[in-house]
């Protein structure tokens, strides 16, 4: 005849639940199944907090998105401000003067640069309203063509125009400089904005071209 266990006495198999060391020791014995148990636990915590914040999700930025899918992508540039409008990124305020497209050459016969497509110049006013003294530098900027491609700029090219030297200055706390920054872009590009950037890690302004 088997033993059997006393009436209101836990099983040989099961700990205690009044006892914190025979739990210990009942982890130790079966640790895949700790595991297990462990994983599973985590996995329904992490259900359970993705539902909560899918039902906290703004119903207007739900909406908005589904109009974006439905009329096709946004445009980015969608009431930027324009030419003559003082814009800030950073501690450097930009004003865009002028575009030039469809330049087939910059700087004189001798030291001059042909563009691989065509040039795009950009007039620019930068003005530091900043404390301290700051460099504008030109390839920090972007050219966003009608397509929504970025273009890099192309100091190089710059550096054939006399006004180049502008950006290779500090410019001093609440002082001005004007220069041109210069794009090579294939020949069928359409200039659309510009990002202006304080520096390549800034979050950059846009400013609409057309």
């Amino acid at each position: 005849m088997q033993n059997q266990p006393y009436p209101g006495r836990p099983t040989p198999a099961q700990p205690d639940p009044a006892d914190p060391a025979a739990w210990r020791s009942f982890f130790a014995r079966h640790r895949l199944l700790t595991v297990f148990l462990a994983s599973l636990a985590l996995v329904v915590v992490m259900a359970v907090a993705s539902n909560l914040v899918g039902r906290a999700t703004p119903a207007g930025a739900a909406g908005a998105v589904g109009a974006v899918g439905a009329g096709g992508a946004a445009d980015p540039d969608e009431g930027a401000p324009g030419l003559g409008a003082a814009v800030r990124d950073g501690k450097l305020e930009f004003t865009v003067m002028a575009v030039e497209p469809g330049v087939t050459h910059v700087g004189d016969e001798l030291l001059g640069a042909d563009p691989q497509g065509q040039f795009v110049l950009l007039h620019v006013v930068v003005t530091n309203v900043g404390d301290a003294a700051r460099r504008v530098d030109a390839g920090a900027q972007r050219l966003v063509d009608t397509q929504g491609r970025e273009h890099s700029a192309d100091p190089t090219a710059g550096g054939h125009l006399g006004d180049a030297e502008s950006f290779l200055d500090d410019v001093g706390p609440g002082s001005s400089i004007e220069g041109v920054v210069v794009f090579d872009v294939p020949a069928d590009v359409v200039p659309a904005s510009v990002e202006l950037h304080d520096s390549f890690m800034s979050g950059g302004t846009t400013v609409a071209l057309d």
